[in-house]
């Protein structure tokens, strides 16, 4: 017994040997910048430009009919005349009467092009909800040191930065070798069918490829990656695909008094309690083992240790990722039933029952996976199983971080945020980039500034706002994206 005990004494000691010295070897993927000085920007007059354009009611939801094509037009004419370097020496092309393409033409044709891009469109406000605003949604008061309003933060903040960039470079005299596009859809909000998917027929038709694409994305965050105490810069390499089923239930209806075992509405029920109990299964791969790649070295002590030994403790590691919604989602494809229907009167079965469920795909999840997942875990021939609606993707291919793309924009980052750490993350919501997947290997989702979780709150909320100085070096690191991937990227 004692050699048995001695026996286990030694190989315990000889594993956490083992589990410290990965731990020593989890060192940082951050890599050291050159400090430069950033771009001079007119902060005042970029907030006066970003709070006209809030001024625009340029909506898009799931009801296209309702767009305003007109106040798309109105905006394209601000844009004219705030923008008059852009719009005289870039070529400007509307697409799909809405959207915009600007293209800079670069002085050497052998290098592949980048792209920006955002959305010209935002979301209402509820009716209901405009006397909770400090300001109205679409004044774009300026005040405490904020740009107020619908839009500010998604995403004509993004959209008006990437335009100041330009301009100031153009101001500067600021030749580019590559050839930069910025693409704005008008229809995010409402899948961008309408808008990106058509510039990016265009470009494909013209045979693009672009180095890299940047998108609206993750952003940069203090107290969200937990255990670490700097802020943290989250770039999105990849997004969730995205499905909706429609589940359906038909039986013969009759009088509530002499009720079958199961209603129709009893067995929908049914299917989706049996749904909810059998979740697809949490990952630690693709973009979430690569978060934790490169902010896991910068933790504390206990969350590298933990990070650093993923062989071993992977599994420890997932069931406390569960536990959050937020971190949940970011290991898992997660689903939610979201409409319920069925029944007309009190006293009568319904001969149907419907249950819509969407459903977020995580990268190598496909959707006809989670078709026969769904089917599986219901098991009953009652129960029907479609896809609803027009939007479903499949999950993004996940872009490279050890391409010279990212380390231009991770090297961006350290020039313009020097505090903060960079991170790629994967995205949970979808933007415009599943339209653009076939133009560039290297789409990164990333919104320069800062945001805390109380801001991440104000998107699609209330009292969205993007404060003037976060603006600022949020057109900066346009400007030194730009310049370094021109010079740096070869």
């Amino acid at each position: 017994m004692k050699k048995v005990g001695l026996g286990i004494l030694s190989a315990g000691a000889l594993l956490l040997a083992v589990m410290l010295l990965k731990t020593a070897s989890f060192t940082s993927r951050q890599i050291a910048v050159e400090p430069v000085a950033a771009a001079e920007v007119d902060g005042q007059r970029a907030a006066r430009n970003l709070s006209r354009a809030i001024q625009f009611k340029t909506f898009s939801d799931q009801a296209p009919r309702k767009s305003n094509s007109a106040e798309f037009k109105a905006f394209h004419g601000f844009l004219e005349e705030a923008f008059p370097r852009i719009h005289r020496n870039l070529q400007r092309e509307i697409i799909a009467d809405n959207s915009l393409l600007y293209t800079w033409k670069g002085s050497d044709d052998s290098l592949a092009p980048i792209l920006l891009t955002a959305h010209l469109d935002v979301v209402p406000v509820a009716a209901d909800t405009e006397d909770d605003w400090t300001y109205p949604p679409f004044a774009g008061r300026i005040a405490d040191n904020y740009i107020w309003g619908r839009g500010s933060l998604d995403d004509k903040g993004c959209l008006l930065a990437t335009l100041e960039a330009v301009e100031v470079l153009l101001g500067d005299g600021y030749i580019p070798r590559r050839t930069l596009y910025l693409a704005y859809g008008h229809d995010e909000e409402d899948g961008g069918r309408g808008g990106a998917a058509k510039i990016a027929a265009l470009l494909q038709s013209r045979k693009v490829k672009a180095e890299w694409i940047l998108d609206e994305g993750g952003s940069i965050t203090v107290g969200i990656v937990p255990g670490v105490s700097q802020p943290v810069a989250l770039v999105g390499i990849a997004e969730k695909g995205y499905l909706t089923l429609e589940l359906t239930v038909e039986q013969e209806g009759g009088h509530s008094s002499m009720p079958p075992p199961r209603s129709a509405i009893g067995i929908l029920c049914s299917a989706i309690h049996h749904l909810q109990n059998d979740p697809f299964p949490a990952k630690l791969e693709g973009p979430t083992r690569e978060l934790f790649e490169f902010a896991g070295p910068e933790m504390s002590f206990g969350m590298k240790f933990l990070f650093a030994n993923q062989w071993l403790l992977g599994p420890l590691i997932k069931i406390q990722l569960a536990k959050a919604n937020s971190t949940n989602a970011g290991i898992r494809t997660t689903f939610a039933p979201t409409i319920i229907a069925g029944g007309t009167k009190e006293n009568v079965l319904p001969q149907a029952a419907r249950a819509v469920v969407n459903f977020r795909l995580y990268p190598g999840d496909s959707i006809g996976y989670v078709v026969e997942h769904v089917k599986k875990a219901i098991d009953d021939p009652r129960v029907q199983v479609r896809p609803s609606g027009p939007d479903a993707n499949e999950a993004s291919p996940v872009s490279a971080v050890d391409s010279p793309s990212f380390q231009v924009l991770q090297r961006t980052v350290g020039q313009i945020f020097p505090e903060a750490i960079v991170a790629p993350f994967l995205m949970l919501a979808g933007t415009d980039t599943k339209h653009y997947a076939g133009l560039s290997d290297n789409i990164f989702r990333f919104l320069p500034m800062y945001l805390t979780s109380a801001d991440l709150e104000r998107i699609h909320g209330t009292n969205e706002r993007l404060g003037v100085d976060n603006y600022e070096k949020f057109i900066a690191f346009y400007i030194q994206m730009i310049r370094n991937s021109n010079k740096i990227l070869e």
